[in-house]
């Protein structure tokens, strides 16, 4: 019989684990097919976005990680209720699981029509349904098997993304000869159309709010928190390599891309990845390809799972959610969280069956608006509590208090231009109907409370 509490769940996540857990949360389809959008809007130059937006998360881990040295054994939501209270806390919690169920759908849908490309007789409602049910079943092993899993799964795009830049390396300085070309291209096209930045430098800003929205998942390791032995030793340690690799394997990539193909004729109808494989001209490239792309929405998804059903977790253990849903198995698996969660997710494959076009339009703004909003909450939270703290921490934020204002700014000039994005109206309106019925819960839940 397990030794472990009812409702407590398992300490059993290795430091591999939660690292590779939060980069497989990172490293999807933003990469892989958002790379065309931001690449349209900046040309080269969008190099610097995803380094500034590296920059901005590097302040968010670390306000992270400092309140993981103060306040040893809890997660990313224990720390917003202690800053803030129960309201925000609910507030938080609510558009989280939002945010990682809208993930969740739209990563098993790809899932779905990426494996059509092997199986185009079969419905895509099926595959994306199969899908699920692997993702589900993922989640129900036991903490250490499914840490191994992700570990495995993610590690596996990461891989492909390595062998990638190598090959593209190979190609620009002529060790493999490209298709129609007479010489190696080297790092000519990245200043010959236009520029670097051929569009000026207002656009780096612009793809700002793509480039955020592919970071998110990050934060996934404030989640891993109470399943992790020691985490507050371990936690700085991971942080700023894994700022760098996260970093590196965006930056370099779009690097290899744009050397090797005018941004300017990259098409937006498939992966920028897809077209240099193809550029190449290696055969079996497409296939490979696809392998990539089914493993790495696979992996956020899996990632995505754990988010929104460990969140729900917390909630129920803090009453924040019904009491039901704290409930672990013998695993340490939050059970009666991933019923509900499995549910939801099935509802969205049935549901991208009848209207796939219109729920891709409205779930693909949701993660982005919720991540900088969290984001900054997290900053905040921070900000609030160093001038409280019960004891010093073994960790602390460089240059704050005046970084964590200056990525609150910036994060909140991204939302407003996110917020007035014509083509994300029907999404903000959903976000926003969201946000205010959490709000108006939030006040009735906690009636008392000043």
């Amino acid at each position: 019989m397990s030794k472990e509490p009812r409702n407590t769940l398992q300490k059993k996540l290795q430091p591999r684990h939660i690292t590779l857990m939060a980069m497989g949360g990172v490293i999807g389809t933003g990469i892989f097919k958002g790379s065309a959008e931001t690449i349209g809007l900046a040309g080269p130059g969008v190099i610097l976005t995803y380094i500034l937006a590296g920059l901005l998360l590097l302040v968010v881990m670390g306000a992270m990680t400092e309140m993981a040295t103060v306040y040893p054994g809890r997660n990313m939501k224990d720390f917003v209720r202690e800053a803030f209270g129960e309201r925000t806390s609910f507030i938080l919690g609510w558009l989280y699981c939002f945010m990682w169920l809208a993930v969740c759908v739209i990563e098993i849908i790809a899932a779905g029509s990426f494996l059509q490309y092997w199986l185009p007789s079969v419905p895509l409602w099926v595959l994306s349904l199969a899908c699920a049910a692997l993702i589900i079943m993922i989640n129900m092993m036991s903490v250490n098997s499914f840490g191994e899993v992700e570990f495995w799964l993610a590690g596996i795009k990461i891989a492909m993304i390595v062998l990638f830049v190598v090959l593209g390396i190979l190609v620009l300085f002529g060790v493999i000869r490209g298709t129609g070309d007479a010489a190696a291209p080297g790092l000519h096209h990245l200043t010959a159309h236009g520029g670097f930045l051929p569009n000026g430098w207002t656009a780096i800003f612009s793809a700002l709010l793509v480039v955020t929205f592919s970071y998110g998942g990050s934060e996934l390791i404030g989640l891993t928190l109470s399943e992790t032995e020691n985490a507050d030793k371990i936690l700085p340690r991971l942080v700023s390599s894994f700022i760098l690799r996260v970093i590196l394997f965006y930056t370099l990539p779009i690097l290899v891309i744009c050397a090797l193909i005018p941004w300017n004729e990259l098409s937006g109808t498939s992966s920028p990845f897809v077209q240099v494989l193809n550029y190449t001209g290696l055969k079996g490239s497409a296939h490979v390809m696809n392998f990539i792309l089914v493993t790495a929405v696979l992996s956020a998804a899996n990632s995505g799972v754990y988010g929104a059903t460990r969140m729900l977790h917390a909630m129920a253990a803090a009453g924040e959610a019904p009491s039901a849903l704290a409930q672990v198995s013998k695993r340490g698996v939050p059970y009666q969280t991933l019923k509900l969660v499995s549910v939801l997710l099935v509802a969205g494959a049935l549901l991208g069956f009848f209207a796939q076009d219109q729920l891709f339009r409205v779930l693909m703004a949701v993660p982005g608006f919720v991540v900088l909003l969290v984001w900054m909450t997290f900053c905040l939270a921070q900000l609030k509590l160093r001038k409280v703290y019960p004891v010093q921490p073994t960790f602390r934020l460089w240059g704050a208090p005046y970084i964590n204002f200056a990525a609150v700014a910036c994060l909140g000039i991204i939302a407003l231009l996110f917020l007035f994005d014509a083509q994300n109206r029907l999404s903000i309106s959903v976000c926003l109907m969201v946000l205010l019925i959490l709000i108006v819960s939030a006040f009735r839940k906690f009636r008392s409370k000043s």
